[in-house]
């Protein structure tokens, strides 16, 4: 039995582990070839580590020796089911002659071309053809290095069932033979429009979610950072810049017992100004480019919000423009609900009233909650109680969220 390792290594393995397994990974699936191949050869290593290095010390570069002794191990590995089944020798063989000349072409891997291989690996765990709860997991999972049971509690759903996702998106991958490699030119657009999907779907999880919304939040975050660094589009600047404005937010959004604050009720000296100003830097730069879609939009009008005192002083006018211009971009039922709002806060609220109307007798949005929410408070506002407080009944029992109902019956609450 392996002597135990000091605590204060463990936590610094465990701490690289987060940081440098995507990394680590995305080098070894490119050595390696296939993508379970590298994640078992890659746990190999830093169980390893948890051997060797208390006798011999932490290496001056950990991720070199963490790469060259997973590529030992899966050769181990292959030799070792080779002998049992003879079956699978030719192709150990063949496999192993693979893995050896990649590595005589990468003995010394530099940052720039790790880099790469993360890059190639974004782009694998958000191919189109995967699913895209499997996307999300995957990407969770090998890009940002979270366990399943990590995943799992922030999606809310069963470790069983977050693995069975990220094992059908392997298969996929594996199936079809999808390559581990950047699209070219004339595809990037669109298979970036996925990646940047991914990464907004994540953070949006997080910042609805009520317990682990905060981690998976700063997953999406470190996601948007790393992204830019590899890839320096404007949408990937306007991504990250909405993320940033947003969470900017996240101290105010609910009070100490969980409940939900509005933003007219917000305390915005809780608001976090580095995130803001940082937000606002990239949303005015992926604007100057002209070449911006949705995400710089959004951030735009993120940035209006957090640059006003209050919600009385904020340039409705200028967000209502901002959405005409994101309707063209990306129309959408709930884009038309929030353009619909800012109406009522410059032009009236029987304005806006009207609009939301008009979305619910189309039905476009009859099962969201936030469109009855927003009709109940503009009702509340114009002193047509009985009607708020269907709007608000209403919106209640299509909540998904505790906190979200919680506001709501404290909203009917008051009007009693």
């Amino acid at each position: 039995m392996p002597p135990p390792v000091p605590e204060q290594l463990s936590r610094t393995i465990e701490a690289l582990y987060r940081s440098e397994s995507g990394r680590v990974l995305a080098t070894l699936v490119r050595l390696l070839g296939g993508l379970d191949l590298a994640e078992e050869a890659m746990h190999e290593a830093f169980a390893a580590a948890l051997e060797s290095w208390p006798q011999t010390g932490i290496p001056d570069s950990p991720r070199p020796w963490l790469i060259s002794t997973a590529r030992f191990k899966a050769i181990d590995g292959m030799r070792r089911r080779a002998r049992l089944d003879g079956t699978q020798k030719d192709f150990a063989l063949y496999t192993e002659a693979r893995i050896n000349e990649a590595s005589l072409h990468n003995e010394e891997i530099d940052d720039e071309e790790i880099e790469d291989d993360r890059l190639r690996l974004i782009f694998t765990c958000c191919h189109p053809a995967l699913p895209p709860e499997g996307q999300v997991a995957l990407t969770l999972r090998e890009i940002c290095g979270l366990t399943t049971e990590e995943i799992a509690r922030a999606f809310l759903v069963s470790p069983a069932t977050l693995a069975q996702r990220i094992v059908r998106a392997k298969a996929i991958i594996r199936d079809k033979a999808i390559p581990y490699q950047v699209p070219a030119s004339q595809e990037l657009p669109a298979r970036l429009g996925a990646v940047l999907l991914v990464v907004y779907l994540i953070f949006n999880e997080g910042f609805s979610a009520e317990t682990t919304g905060a981690e998976l939040s700063r997953e999406a975050i470190r996601l948007g950072r790393l992204l830019l660094g590899l890839l320096p589009e404007p949408e990937v600047m306007g991504l990250l810049g909405l993320m940033l404005l947003h969470d900017s937010r996240r101290a105010a959004r609910t009070s100490s017992d969980g409940d939900l604050i509005l933003l007219e009720q917000q305390d915005r000296s809780l608001w976090n100004r580095d995130q803001i100003a940082e937000g606002i830097s990239l949303t005015e730069s992926a604007l100057r480019s002209r070449r911006f879609g949705a995400y710089t939009l959004q951030a735009a009008i993120a940035a209006v919000h957090a640059e006003s005192p209050s919600v009385a002083s904020t340039d409705w006018r200028q967000i209502t423009l901002l959405y005409d211009q994101l309707l063209r971009v990306q129309p959408s039922p709930v884009v038309e609900l929030n353009r619909a709002v800012a109406v009522a806060m410059c032009e009236g609220l029987e304005q806006g009233l009207a609009l939301i109307d008009d979305l619910l007798a189309r039905e476009r949005l009859s099962q969201y909650h936030l469109a009855h929410s927003a009709r109940a408070d503009i009702c509340r506002r114009l002193g047509r109680i009985p009607e708020a407080r269907a709007s608000y009944e209403e919106a209640l029992t299509l909540a998904p969220q505790a906190s979200d109902r919680r506001f709501l019956a404290r909203r009917l609450a008051e009007l009693k």
